[in-house]
């Protein structure tokens, strides 16, 4: 497969090459910068020192920011599963998108084409398996929000991209609020684990839990982000381990 892209480099990596064997994830990012002029513009300063390897903008063209042999400075404290400091194992990808903080928009058809492109490309080339293609909320729900809950995980999904549950969303709703027992929260919150959330999260504490379920709403339960674990969020949770463990 060849890939069409444009170079546009960034001085934000570590110096020195790393084995091509130690990339093991995809990293989806979101600029959150009222421009793709001042996202670039920070992308490629050295003293931001944030970088990714690749940017999609909003016209759907590939940059190349850092090659990928070189650790990009995109994830920051991170974890999943066994792994911390994620930009060691990982592949960031940019998206152009004010996020949040600036008007949060869908991505654009065209963005959606070459994300399906370059990470098709990527986990071709790499083996990345499907449960090792995360946003950068999953590796970092204390402190982040992207890519955010308007990015297409579910499309992603069926374009052999990733992983979503696949249960029946009329009757999924039907458990949306409902309460849950503590017997069912601690499952789910085994189930967090089992997925790859990390496990240095106190679960005890209210905030870190919070931060949790809302990583994993932005992920896997788009339409309702409260934070609050109710019987859909545990039956999302549940069909998620089982197709894990299918592709285990």
């Amino acid at each position: 497969m060849t890939l069409r892209k444009t170079l546009n480099f960034s001085p934000n990596f570590n110096l020195k090459k790393r084995s091509l064997k130690q990339i093991k994830f995809l990293i989806y990012h979101y600029t959150g910068m009222k421009s793709e002029i001042e996202a670039i513009k920070k992308l490629t300063d050295i003293q931001s020192e944030v970088s990714s390897h690749y940017l999609i903008k909003n016209n759907g063209e590939i940059v190349l920011m850092v090659p990928e042999t070189y650790i990009a400075w995109h994830s920051g404290a991170s974890f999943w599963g066994n792994y911390k400091s994620i930009n060691k194992y990982s592949i960031g990808i940019e998206i152009s998108n004010p996020g949040h903080s600036f008007n949060y928009k869908k991505f654009s058809s065209k963005q959606i084409r070459s994300i399906v492109k370059l990470s098709k490309y990527l986990i071709k080339k790499y083996k990345i398996k499907p449960t090792r293609i995360l946003g950068h909320s999953d590796i970092a729900p204390n402190r982040k929000k992207d890519p955010g809950e308007k990015f297409p995980w579910k499309y992603l999904a069926q374009k052999n991209v990733g992983f979503w549950h696949d249960l029946n969303l009329k009757n999924l709703k039907k458990g949306r609020k409902l309460k849950i027992n503590n017997s069912e929260k601690k499952k789910f919150i085994k189930n967090l684990y089992k997925i790859g959330y990390k496990k240095k999260y106190n679960i005890f504490n209210l905030s870190d839990l919070k931060k949790l379920t809302i990583a994993f709403q932005r992920r896997f339960r788009q339409d309702l982000i409260n934070g609050i674990i109710d019987q859909e969020c545990l039956l999302i949770s549940k069909n998620l381990i089982k197709k894990i463990d299918k592709l285990s």
